[in-house]
């Protein structure tokens, strides 16, 4: 069976634009056409599509998306290299979950600090520890909130 490029923009949430961008950045060449010139795609095309929007959506560049691609293109004996690219790749999307994770836990605590039914004496208690720092400082007091 064989899709359409609308149909193919339609089952993974990109626009026929954004793919026949992709095509023109040498990132479908698995996509043949058909006898009138249109881009046909297979399942098998849909199957690579679903890794190149993977490899896109965690942060991975077109240029190695391509370079990806480029070694799926050529067979069986690129396995090392795709391997040391998702592995790198891998290892970057660990990092920036890590990232992440530090973040959505200093958001949390400030949740559970908004939440807790002494939220405004344990705000003003921090305000008037800055307020302390800056004057400890000699430096001029930035809050208009007064106590």
């Amino acid at each position: 069976m064989t899709y359409t490029i609308k149909e193919v923009a339609e089952k993974v949430g990109w626009s026929a634009y954004t793919l026949r961008f992709y095509d023109k950045q040498g990132l479908l060449p698995f996509v043949s056409r058909n006898q009138s010139g249109y881009r046909a795609f297979t399942d098998g095309d849909l199957h690579l599509l679903h890794t190149i929007i993977c490899l896109k959506n965690t942060g991975m560049a077109i240029s190695d998306i391509r370079q990806y691609i480029d070694y799926v293109m050529a067979g069986p004996d690129s396995i090392p290299q795709r391997r040391a690219l998702l592995t790198a790749h891998r290892n970057a999307i660990l990092a920036e979950q890590a990232k992440i994770m530090k973040n959505l836990q200093e958001v949390d605590y400030k949740l559970n600090l908004y939440n807790d039914p002494q939220a405004s004496e344990l705000v003003n208690q921090e305000l008037a520890q800055a307020k302390s720092e800056k004057q400890a400082s000699g430096l001029a007091d930035p809050f208009p909130v007064t106590e």
